[in-house]
């Protein structure tokens, strides 16, 4: 069985390597180039396969005519998309004479679209999954192929879960495949009316509103906490990211909503007068004591 595969991030090195593991004829790989703009803290893979001597490409337009041709040179019984952050035109998807699958960071329904994972961190969820299904021209809304499901634990962050998720998204490539290739899969109605759909994130949208209930402040640290950029908030000009912060249990009654130094912890109150506990409050990427942002805060 030959394949091309359009991979990108963690999940897609883990996918490829499923796809080889089972004896599937990688041909073609397509990747993206790196933002030099964007923390890359996951594996690649055009490292992979540099490693495994598969040809890969980083097309800048999955429209491309140039790319349709050598795929089509290829007639691939299969095409995949792990975690690859275009949308690929139904073009190319019917270049795949068996079939073309997509693995999502959620269990689709619910979370189409893009950044998944943060925003199932950002809404509270309990629960996240990985979703391998068929692609159509519309994103994410083909037919479940398979799903395995992971807990969100009350202070995981989205890169905590994105790490179950990449093991889940594996075990599910893993259980599936066979029956891709051998032609008895059994896909299941993808329900859209009962799910829901997220267009990507910017940094911009971590701007923390210190009027909003403690959990839902914590929860949008959770959601963007580093790697990604994080919860940040400004004071006398100067932006303060928070790194590492707990849910505090004690009310603190009376206090204004924002950043404060109590007793040399920073904590940030919310609009219900309960408290994040910050533990790593930063500025620039560096750590910033609770008597540097007392000073500051004493100065605005």
């Amino acid at each position: 069985m030959k394949a091309v595969v359009f991979a990108y991030h963690n999940v897609g090195v883990r996918c490829l390597k499923v796809l080889l593991a089972k004896g599937v004829e990688v041909a073609l790989v397509a990747t993206h180039e790196d933002n030099p703009s964007e923390a890359i803290w996951f594996e690649s893979v055009a490292g992979v396969c540099d490693e495994y001597g598969i040809p890969f490409i980083r097309p800048a337009d999955p429209n491309a005519a140039e790319l349709r041709e050598r795929i089509e040179a290829i007639a691939p019984d299969f095409i995949f998309s792990f975690y690859y952050r275009h949308l690929l035109p139904v073009g190319i998807l019917a270049l795949a004479k068996r079939g073309a699958y997509n693995m999502h960071g959620s269990l689709l329904p619910k979370y189409r679209g893009r950044a998944p994972v943060n925003w199932a961190v950002l809404h509270g969820e309990d629960e996240t999954g990985a979703t391998l299904h068929e692609m159509t021209v519309k994103p994410d809304a083909g037919q479940i192929v398979e799903q395995t499901a992971v807990p969100i634990l009350p202070d995981d962050t989205a890169h905590e879960v994105f790490g179950k998720l990449t093991v889940a998204a594996e075990q599910t490539l893993w259980r599936a495949l066979p029956s891709i290739l051998d032609g008895t899969v059994a896909a299941k109605p993808n329900e859209l009316e009962k799910g829901s759909y997220f267009s990507g994130r910017r940094p911009e949208d971590g701007r923390i509103d210190w009027s909003q209930p403690a959990q839902t402040v914590y929860n949008l640290h959770r959601a963007v906490a580093p790697p990604y950029p994080g919860a940040f908030t400004d004071v006398a000009g100067i932006r303060y990211v928070i790194g590492k912060a707990r849910l505090d249990d004690a009310p603190f009654p009376g206090l204004p909503p924002g950043l404060t130094v109590m007793g040399n912890r920073i904590l940030g109150i919310c609009g219900d007068g309960r408290a994040l506990r910050i533990s790593e409050l930063l500025v620039d990427g560096k750590p910033v004591s609770a008597n540097e942002l007392q000073q500051a805060l004493l100065s605005s």
